[in-house]
């Protein structure tokens, strides 16, 4: 045996000889690997050619009528609106368990196989099973010709995101504009321009065209077969009393025979309202305003009446009305501008990291119409679609501006604030997360229980006094705004804040808000640590600067700190 081996041995000690015996091994690898290949990606396109197409559709401009948040916990009626998507193949994958998904979402073949058949084309030439391009349209911001959701992003937008986007929420219709906007919708209500138009390359991918400056590249996504829904799930708002002038509260209603929520609800995004109202046989239309606000909600016995077309469900009565929302997006607070005049008059939106800013930015901007800034820059947020964030923060442009700031010449700096606070144990957490995880991110179980977390406290927790202390002492002319008070009753607080911020309140603009409060910088809340961080010396240390804090606040004469972290 040891001879064989030794004669072997002393082939490939022969240089030339083993150089070429490696050569010959590695071409036969390479051979087989792309015979395997080939192979798959046949076998693939066979499959995905064999289901069928609806032909498709081109719809033209014109037409009648004008985000997602988590629902409130539901009693007897409160439930999601369901979801009855029955396509064999759904648009994204994203929302798919890896273990529970499909061959072709955990390979990926789906996008990569659009992606690989779009090389070599514009986008104009593309047209398989996903989407079809219609046209380049003109988008007005005061009366956009796609009104569902909309997102942004200044950096990394494609066209293939902006789609998927869209498709993954029931749209038909997928715009896309300046590059790096993206909207959708279920009609296009604007003309078609010419092709030049739309001309602006797009921030993800050069080789593709995402409209222009007030221009649409328009894509209407492909549904495998008819019979699939076309709308997303609504959200269950709750029972209400019939308002006093139902024709004006809401202007759009009809009678529909076996009526459903699925009927209601279906008719109201067909005709762009955010509101769903049943009240029997009857379907009611129209958007949150001051004589239907939403605000005060009735027992849900109130409302239960079988629907005629589906026993399981609750449709009103004529006197309480059953409320959904749709996935209509309310565009009346969506424009926003920098402000027309530059402003002397700098107002600080002050907080410590963590407490809320950037979604308290969110909120202004919607209920204002103007742009916030930042003392810093944040490419993130930029791209995100706060345009204020790269504008110098004394430009006056601007209707306030960001800064976690706790210095006395920072402070002075500013004319008047707007200090967010944030029950400390919320706000640690919230930080900690984006230090180690970014803006919607979550930090490893690594990070929370290794020397970074004890360590993040102890520096952390005495700043967030520190910070409130010192705008208290230096700060020229402070509004308090607590983040729990802010999100318990939104629409009182914030119509202070645009007070505060010199503007004149509207109304419609603050139920607008209400509807789309979430933005795009807000966890999902899904994923929570199965333990408390936070240790029997930690919470003692951070209880005595509540009390501090709370001191503070009450020999000013400003809001205490709610109840539910106040220590007892």
């Amino acid at each position: 045996m040891a001879r064989p081996l030794l004669k072997i041995h002393r082939y490939f000690h022969r240089k030339p000889v083993r150089f070429f015996s490696f050569i010959l091994l590695y071409l036969t690898a390479g051979s087989l690997v792309f015979l395997h290949s080939g192979f798959s990606s046949d076998t693939s396109t066979t499959g995905a050619s064999g289901s069928g197409r609806d032909p498709v559709i081109s719809e033209g401009g014109g037409g009648a009528g004008a985000g997602g948040s988590t629902s409130d916990s539901l009693g007897l009626l409160g439930r999601v609106f369901k979801e009855t998507r029955r396509a064999p193949r759904r648009f994204g994958t994203r929302w798919i368990r890896e273990k529970d998904a499909p061959e072709w979402a955990r390979k990926g073949s789906h996008a990569k196989s659009w992606n690989n058949g779009a090389k070599g084309k514009t986008t104009k030439e593309m047209d398989d099973e996903r989407a079809k391009y219609i046209g380049c349209y003109v988008d007005d911001t005061q009366k956009r010709a796609l009104r569902g959701v909309s997102f942004f992003d200044y950096k990394k937008m494609t066209v293939f995101r902006c789609q998927d986007n869209c498709a993954e929420r029931g749209y038909l219709y997928a715009g896309l504009e300046f590059g790096a906007e993206c909207y959708c919708g279920h009609k296009i209500q604007a003309p078609n321009v010419s092709e030049s138009d739309c001309n602006m390359k797009c921030k993800g991918e050069t080789s593709n065209l995402c409209g222009g400056p007030n221009r649409l590249s328009i894509y209407r996504l492909e549904l495998s077969q008819e019979s699939a829904r076309r709308y997303g799930s609504a959200i269950f708002k709750g029972c209400f009393k019939r308002p006093d002038n139902v024709t004006l509260a809401l202007p759009a209603s009809a009678v529909i025979q076996n009526m459903s929520v699925d009927k209601c609800v279906d008719m109201c995004t067909e005709k762009e309202f955010t509101l769903a109202a049943l009240a029997g046989k009857k379907c009611h239309c129209g958007f949150p305003t001051p004589l239907f606000t939403l605000h005060e909600r009735e027992d849900e016995e109130l409302c239960v009446q079988r629907c005629a077309g589906e026993d399981f469900e609750s449709c009103g009565n004529n006197d309480y009305f059953v409320v959904y929302q749709t996935q209509v997006q309310d565009n009346r607070c969506m424009d926003r501008r920098f402000l027309p005049t530059r402003s002397k008059h700098q107002i600080a939106l002050a907080s410590f990291p963590g407490a809320g800013n950037t979604w308290a930015r969110h909120l202004i901007e919607l209920a204002t119409g103007f742009y916030t800034g930042s003392y810093y820059f944040d490419g993130s947020l930029y791209n995100k679609g706060f345009k204020g964030e790269r504008d110098h923060w004394r430009s006056g442009r601007t209707i306030c501006i960001k800064t976690h700031e706790s210095g006395k010449k920072e402070i002075e700096a500013f004319d008047s604030s707007i200090l967010m606070i944030r029950n400390p144990y919320k706000a640690l957490m919230a930080e900690f997360n984006r230090k180690y995880g970014g803006h919607i991110g979550f930090a490893s179980q690594a990070h929370w229980r290794g020397k970074e977390w004890p360590e993040f406290v102890r520096n952390y927790a005495p700043w967030w006094a520190s910070h409130t202390q010192d705008w208290l002492k230096y700060g020229k002319k402070v509004h308090v705004v607590h983040f729990e008070d802010l999100k318990r009753d939104l629409f009182s607080h914030l119509k202070k804040m645009v007070v505060f911020l010199g503007l004149e309140v509207s109304e419609d603009r603050l139920l607008c808000v209400e509807g789309q409060k979430d933005g795009n910088f807000k966890r999902s809340g899904l994923r929570k640590l199965e333990y408390d961080p936070y240790t029997a010396e930690m919470r003692a240390n951070i209880d005595e600067l509540i009390k501090t804090v709370d001191t503070e606040l009450k020999k000013r004469n400003l809001p205490a700190v709610p109840e539910e972290y106040r220590p007892r």
